[in-house]
């Protein structure tokens, strides 16, 4: 232990010497470097944050050198509990802050540590990242990203995500409210960026009956509804600036009002906000408040694209397919070379849709090749040699056809309508298939869901699919 209040070291040493254990206390960072460290083997250290001829995190990289896997708690005062987030990346095994309220916490952590098997800790921590729907794979970034998530999940503390569009940060702030102590509690997600400024506030912060024109009745706000639970606040650098002085005030005081309240209401809820788009470098262009950006930012996450971990996507791959109900179908080691040779701009929503609409259009296929992949870098522009079935976009689609036809026309004097009512008939059953794959996008390969929002019988889905044989 290491520690310069010696009446802390004291106390604690007879605690956890009564405990059964053998302990070693040192004041200072001078002392820690004269402890024999080929003699002596240790399964835990504490080490305080703040000391007077050096400080802590110094000595957490010192002892990791010599002692790789002794498990280190971090002692911090709450003004430095991002610091003791950053020892954490480091290699700490947890933090405790100071002073100690409850040293029944304390003892359970050390007992925890002292206990703990790294095997089954890893195990069980994937479990949870693949019951959140998370896919850890076997990138050493994701690997960290998640161990370090799970840490910080126990932890009543603001975390900021961030990632590019589509790299998974709703996914991972899912993860982290299954794997705290909160998990029994509700999870809340809103996107900030999707809803205007008025009704963004009244989502968050509720409102009372006739607060405004067509609020007819109280309704509670995310924070209200949340409860001792998470919130998770999607793309947050798009709040306005009216609701950001909001959010801070929550973070600072844990109050709130309804829109047209004057009555306080208090949350414990917790804050998980995510970004695509670097916080620091909004704040530095003034589009981010400072203060906020900085109540947010105790400890940040960040997501790698997905083509920064492609050794991962045949286990997506895998995954998709499963989730979409086609466990009996695989992709070739062509087809998962092609996938992983694409740059995957829209990452893992986009590597989501693409195994989708490939799963859709398989015909009955057992095994999916290189061949029955469609990937918009690849897709050739359309023109008067291009096919239907080669067209993705429906818009395109038909501006396309008219385009083409008008052509002709111009450039022909005779027209065979019988061909052109052909191609018509062509293009709507065209149309329905890509109007069909894009509400299975939207609900994620649910193909009750899908006719229900087509309004149509899932027999009709399934014949504009061309799977007439099924029932």
């Amino acid at each position: 232990m290491v520690d310069d209040e010696k009446e802390v070291g004291t106390f604690l040493s007879r605690l956890f010497t009564m405990k059964g254990y053998l302990v070693q206390v040192v004041n200072s960072g001078r002392e820690f470097h004269e402890i024999d460290w080929n003699q002596l083997r240790f399964d835990v250290a504490m080490i305080d944050l703040k000391l007077p001829d050096c400080d802590g995190l110094s000595l957490l990289q010192h002892l990791k050198q010599l002692q790789p896997r002794c498990k280190v708690l971090i002692m911090t005062g709450y003004s430095t509990v991002k610091t003791a987030v950053d020892a954490m990346k480091l290699g700490a095994s947890d933090y405790m802050e100071k002073p100690f309220v409850d040293i029944e916490v304390l003892e359970r952590q050390i007992d925890n540590l002292l206990n703990e098997n790294e095997a089954l800790n890893q195990h069980f921590i994937h479990k949870l990242a693949e019951d959140s729907g998370l896919i850890v794979g076997e990138s050493p970034f994701m690997k960290n990203l998640i161990e370090m998530a799970f840490k910080v999940a126990q932890k009543s503390v603001n975390v900021l995500i961030e990632g590019e569009t589509g790299s998974g940060k709703e996914v991972l702030s899912r993860f982290i409210h299954i794997a705290s102590p909160r998990n029994h509690e509700p999870f809340i997600g809103i996107n900030c960026g999707a809803i205007s400024e008025s009704l963004l506030e009244s989502e968050l912060f509720g409102h009372e009956k006739g607060a405004f024109t067509g609020a007819t009745q109280l309704r509670k706000g995310f924070f209200e509804i949340a409860g001792n639970g998470t919130l998770f606040l999607d793309e947050i650098a798009d709040a306005s600036p009216a609701i950001q002085v909001k959010l801070l005030r929550v973070l600072e005081t844990r109050e709130f009002m309804r829109v047209g309240s004057s009555g306080t209401l208090r949350t414990n809820a917790r804050l998980v906000a995510a970004s695509n788009e670097n916080l620091q470098q909004a704040v530095d262009k003034n589009k981010f408040r400072e203060d906020l950006f900085y109540r947010l930012n105790v400890v940040t996450l960040d997501i790698p694209p997905l083509r920064n971990r492609k050794e991962d996507i045949p286990l997506l791959v895998r995954h998709l397919i499963e989730r979409n109900g086609h466990g009996d179908i695989s992709f070739s080691k062509e087809a998962i070379e092609k996938l992983q040779q694409y740059n995957w701009p829209g990452n893992i929503r986009e590597l989501s849709n693409v195994v989708m609409r490939t799963l859709t259009l398989a015909d009955h296929k057992s095994v999916i090749t290189a061949n029955d992949i469609s990937l918009s870098n690849n897709q050739i522009t359309p023109d008067k040699n291009v096919s239907l079935k080669e067209i993705q976009s429906t818009e395109n689609l038909l501006e396309e056809w008219r385009k083409r036809l008008v052509a002709d026309f111009n450039e022909k004097d005779e027209l065979m309508l019988e061909e052109i009512l052909t191609e018509i008939k062509q293009l709507q059953s065209t149309i329905g298939k890509e109007l069909v794959m894009q509400a299975l996008q939207k609900t994620y390969g649910n193909r009750n869901e899908a006719a229900k929002r087509l309004q149509i019988s899932i027999r009709k889905l399934r014949y504009i699919l061309n799977e007439k044989n099924q029932t």
